[in-house]
């Protein structure tokens, strides 16, 4: 399980774009967004990293939660 907090993250509409970037990696990877917390769970093979990526092309750059 990889965590990040996504401070800009604040409406449905976030987690839906949130959503969509970390499923074009891999469609099966299980996402859970917190709006409350700025929190975003992910269940996936795909490395950290490239996650990372995808969240700061689709405008949310996150942080990693240790």
């Amino acid at each position: 399980m990889i965590e990040f907090e996504i401070k800009d993250m604040s409406c449905g509409h976030c987690v839906g774009a949130i959503t969509k970037a970390i499923t074009a990696l891999d469609p099966d990877a299980k996402v859970l967004a917190e709006l409350p917390t700025h929190r975003v769970r992910v269940e996936t093979g795909v490395p950290r990293a490239q996650l990372e990526h995808a969240l700061r092309d689709a405008g949310f750059p996150p942080t990693p939660v240790l």
